[in-house]
Parts: structure tokens; sequence; C-alpha cells
């Protein structure tokens, strides 16, 4: 099992911080075993007091060493034309040379290229421009007294460009377009406190999982409560996913619930497999299928269809909270694995094949795709607490964001699929800009004339 929930020892912050306010910069100090410290150039260039053997000619070395004590003994022996000879070829050879010593390689040697110049047939494409990554967060926000515990789901972003986070037992949004913060509600300490938040797809509306067991679901344009949902579990609500008007819980007891948020009677079915806590819920974007992951190290496929899943899968050797579908392939799913496994893992799940996996050398503990190029973005924790980003499906690293101090237990993306937030135990939420800027689309020609019945032929043609 992964270490779940921890306290901050100080219970008097709360009064004296203000949530979701901007943090001001403070230098980040890596830690001393950090790759940041390891650098390249000794091997690149060298010790600059130490000659390096393989840039020097040693015939060469030799005959400069030995060139003054020849001079002397055959001084007065060979004819003049003999001497101005043995200069010409010595200038020849050595081609100015005086150096004994190297320490550096010598630089590669231009290639000639011995083809005649021939009009070429092909045009060569210019090479992709690799875009910028920054790698301090855009903006940093106090986020005081989160709940530190891997498996609740706690940030997340609608729609309607609000991202909604939760301090204990009071859930906050925060407006991206204008940067405003209001609190939606506070939960009694008897039902709190809030154990996940997830927006419905309409942007507007929001459910909110308790430690009571109970989900609630809100209003944000009225800060009202639409409806409450009672006995779906028999503890607290870790994780919640949206397919439509199905709302998917769950729980510490094990159980998987769908729900219609519309029915009076609203329970529609029940996902019994896992033995722990569900603390991973994922819907593909076509509602065909739902990932689940758990405590008990499990991860299943499920088909709304059936009550049984249709794969289940036991590689990983940690609890399964990471979870992210494939926006370009929709059969591909990667999940990650905490603390004993590390691991993130790519699944076929038409064939229920892993066709993947890459040690990332710390916990997992979120996972987001780039909607616009093929590059995955996970969360860690010890010992960096980094983000990381990769390109697939090489899985090479093409960027570490560090700046928290603690271990980045949730991540949410913008409607626009750009910006990041991520939120840890070091109680700060961090935007970073890490899939680029989005792109602006061009408007399409307008056409000098209306495309009528009569003239629709000639437009194709």
């Amino acid at each position: 099992m992964d270490s779940g929930f921890s306290i901050s020892s100080e219970k008097n912050r709360f009064e004296c911080r203000h949530p979701l306010r901007d943090v001001p910069p403070r230098p980040y100090i890596p830690p001393l075993h950090s790759s940041i410290y390891r650098t390249s150039n000794r091997n690149t260039y060298g010790d600059r007091f130490i000659p390096n053997r393989s840039a020097m000619d040693m015939d060469i070395a030799q005959y400069l060493l030995t060139e003054p004590r020849r001079d002397k003994e055959n001084k007065g022996v060979a004819s003049p034309s003999k001497e101005a000879y043995r200069k010409h070829l010595a200038d020849t050879m050595l081609q100015g040379r005086t150096r004994i010593l190297s320490f550096r390689n010598k630089p590669p040697e231009k290639v000639n290229n011995m083809l005649p110049d021939t009009p070429s047939t092909t045009q060569v494409q210019p090479a992709k421009q690799r875009r910028h990554i920054p790698q301090s967060a855009e903006r940093t926000l106090d986020a005081p007294d989160i709940v530190d515990d891997y498996y609740l789901n706690l940030l997340d972003w609608g729609s309607a460009n609000v991202l909604s986070i939760a301090l204990q037992n009071t859930v906050y949004l925060w407006d991206a377009s204008n940067g405003s913060t209001s609190e939606l509600v506070t939960i009694d300490d008897d039902l709190g406190p809030v154990t996940s938040v997830s927006w419905a797809p309409d942007g507007r509306h929001i459910a909110i999982g308790l430690t009571s067991s109970d989900v609630q679901l809100w209003d944000t344009t009225s800060n009202k409560l639409v409806r409450t949902l009672r006995g779906i579990h028999q503890s607290r609500v870790g994780s919640l996913a949206w397919n439509n008007s199905i709302l998917t819980t769950g729980g510490l007891d094990g159980a998987i619930v769908n729900n219609d948020v519309r029915a009076r009677s609203y329970t529609v079915s029940t996902f019994r497999a896992h033995n722990h806590e569900v603390c991973g819920l994922r819907w593909t974007g076509s509602g065909k299928y739902l990932a689940s992951g758990g405590n008990d190290n499990l991860l299943h496929i499920w088909d709304l269809s059936t009550t049984n899943p249709i794969h289940r899968f036991t590689q990983h050797t940690a609890a399964v909270k990471a979870l992210a579908w494939c926006p370009f392939q929709s059969n591909l799913l990667a999940s990650g694995g905490g603390g004993n496994d590390r691991c993130i893992k790519f699944w076929n799940v038409n064939t229920g094949a892993c066709q993947s996996s890459v040690d990332t050398g710390s916990q997992v503990c979120a996972l987001l795709w780039n909607k616009n190029e093929r590059e995955l973005l996970s969360s860690h924790g010890y010992a960096e607490n980094q983000l990381t980003l990769w390109k697939y499906p090489s899985m090479s690293k093409m960027a570490e964001l560090t700046g928290h101090s603690s271990r980045v237990l949730y991540m949410a993306q913008s409607p626009d699929g750009c910006t990041v937030a991520s939120a840890a135990g070091d109680e700060t939420l961090r935007f970073w800009n890490v899939f680029g800027v989005p792109e602006v689309k061009k408007p399409a020609p307008k056409s000098s004339f209306v495309v009528g019945p009569s003239n629709i032929y000639s437009h194709i043609r």
C-alpha cells in the first residue's frame, strides 16, 4: 500500500492564510542527489590541466621533442641544400603545428562532396521547430490545509474554465478567465472532509464526494445544492467520473456505482471487483469503457452494459490511481502505479495486451495526455516531486518540471488542453504552460458567390 494520509502539525495556519492567493516566488533548492547537479562538461571537454592523448599525434610530438637535439648534432655536417630540403619537408608535414600537448578533441573535418553538383529532384522539408517548455510554474497559489492523501481526488478543471479544489471541508472555485476566487460550500464536520470533486460535462454542475459516503451535486451558478446521493457506499467516496448524465462513484468499500442523476431512483448498476479502496476512475471520451484502479493493485476495464469487467490487469505491484485515456487512440489506456511499482504501463483494451512499460523511478500520482501532440505528462512523489513530460511512444523524457517540495498528488488540465494545474502536499497550487500555446484557427476564406442548387456542380468542378 502507498502511504495515504498525512496532516501538518501546525493547526492554526488556515486562519491566517487566504486560500488561492498568489504565493511570492521562492528559489527552488533541489536535493543533493538531484540530476540537476550532474553535468557532462567534464566528459565533453575533459580536464583543462590534463592532456588528452586521443587528440595528440604521438609521432609529431616525438619529432618536435627531438628536433632541437638533432639540429645541434647535424650542425655543420649537412650541406645547405639538404638543410633547406629538410626544413621544407618539415613545414609541409607539420603544417605549422608547434604544440606538443593537446587538451581538447579536434573539430570534425569538413567532408567534401565527391559527387558533381547536380540539380536536386526532391525538396527537403524544414525541420519542425521544437517548442519551448518553461521550466518554472507560470503562477503559484496558496492551498492551505489541502489533504495529503494519495487515494483522494481533490482537484478538477471544468469546461467553463473554472477550477475547483477541496481544502479540508471547503470547496473553492477559481475562475481562470479573471483570476477570481469564490467559496462554493463548507461541509459540516460530521460529513467531511471532502474526499473528491468532479465537474459535470456542462461545466455548471459539480459532484462532491464526502467522508460520510454521501455525494452532493451542486449548481455553481446559483451556489445551490441540487441533490444528495445517499446510501450508495458504506464509507468515503474518493473517486468520481462523469459519462454524460451518469455519475460513477468509487468508494473505500471497493464498490463502483453508476448513478443517473436525472432519475428519482438514481442507482443504475454496481460493479464489484476491487478488494480495497477504488482510487482511480476514468471514462473514455466516447463513454464506451470505464477504467478503474484500486489499492488492491488491480486495474479493471468495464462496459456499462455488463456488471463483470471485460479485462482484469494484475501487472502493477502497487495502488493504481493514475489513469488517462489516449485522445488520439481510443483503445489506448495509460496507467501509473504507486511507490512500490513506479511504472507507467500502456494497455490495448481491444486485445487486453500490455503494449509497453517504463520504470519512472518514483511514485506515479497522476497522468495527463497532450491533446495536440503525442506526449504524456506524469506527476510524481519522492524523491524529486516533479512533473515529467514524456514523448510517446518512445517514452523519452522531454522535460522535468520541479518546484513542489512534496509529492504532486493532483493534476488537472485546462479546457484548451495547454495549461496544467498541480496541487501537492506542500500546500501550493501551481500552473504550468507545459503543453504549449493553443493554436489559433484560421478563418475560412469567404467565397465570392453563394453556392445554390443551380451552380453546385460548377462549384465542385
